[in-house]
């Protein structure tokens, strides 16, 4: 793989990880669109790897805390746990639905849905999804109103995430505000919720990456990959704040229609 596509790959794993426009959608289609090789699973693991110090970097602080909280969450009763105790907690339920169902159909999932035009419609239909969520939402809900159903309902959701199209922060988000949070707060529950799912994934996938070994072009993807994926998470947090996440359902539209387009033309 030459250092180009390993920079590009990157840059779709950073952006497309926290952007709600699917990474495994992106990592799937940008090789077929410029006609290189897949690089594999120990350069997936690489950019992987990027996301993750990605979300560590810029929610360093919630973590922090959350760790804090959930000592001392030991020594309570429910009853009396803070936000932030319950948040650890809910967090961690919210990740073994989505952990256990994805770990199950992944491997069928990749294979089925691997195909440009299958892409091309789950994008669409992911886009169709946000755009009535992001529409008919209430958005009154804040951080400190997420319940636990809320919190199992949106991990359950990320399940859906194995399907290249979908995209893990698109569902989630989607969720979240069906659920009736507002935007910020159903971004910054998706990315937290993030955090131990791609830690997970990265442990699972390590023995092969450091079996492989590192070389320059891993470097290049989990530098590529780490420094986009925190400007998307910055960017993104700053730009709803103020709009929709319309422009990301436009995105999702004009992508479908470029790879219709470019496969019926190789055809």
């Amino acid at each position: 793989m030459a250092h180009w596509q390993a920079v590009l790959l990157g840059i779709m794993q950073g952006l497309g990880e926290f952007l709600p426009i699917s990474s495994s959608a992106h990592l799937v289609i940008t090789p077929w669109l410029f006609k290189f090789e897949d690089p594999g699973l120990t350069f997936d693991v690489a950019l992987h790897f990027g996301t993750l110090l990605a979300i560590l970097f810029y929610f360093w602080r919630d973590w922090l805390e959350l760790f804090k909280a959930a000592f001392s969450s030991i020594t309570k009763k429910r009853a009396h746990y803070t936000h932030s105790e319950k948040l650890f907690w809910y967090i961690l339920f919210a990740t073994i639905p989505g952990a256990v169902i994805g770990k199950i159909f992944e491997k069928q999932a990749e294979e089925l849905f691997r195909s440009p035009l299958l892409i091309a419609l789950t994008m669409s239909l992911m886009g169709i999804l946000l755009l009535v969520a992001d529409s008919v939402s209430q958005k009154r809900k804040s951080g400190d109103q997420i319940g636990f159903i809320d919190a199992c309902l949106i991990g359950l959701s990320q399940a859906l995430a194995i399907i290249p199209g979908v995209s893990r922060s698109g569902v989630t988000i989607t969720s979240g505000l069906v659920r009736g949070f507002n935007r910020q707060t159903a971004a910054r529950f998706s990315f937290l919720l993030a955090t131990p799912i791609t830690a997970g994934a990265c442990l699972l996938k390590a023995k092969t990456f450091l079996t492989t070994g590192l070389n320059l072009n891993s470097l290049l993807g989990v530098a590529v990959s780490a420094t986009v994926g925190f400007l998307s998470i910055k960017y993104m947090m700053q730009y709803i704040q103020r709009y929709s996440y319309r422009v990301f359902v436009v995105y999702r539209f004009l992508f479908s229609i470029l790879v219709v387009l470019v496969y019926f033309w190789r055809k």
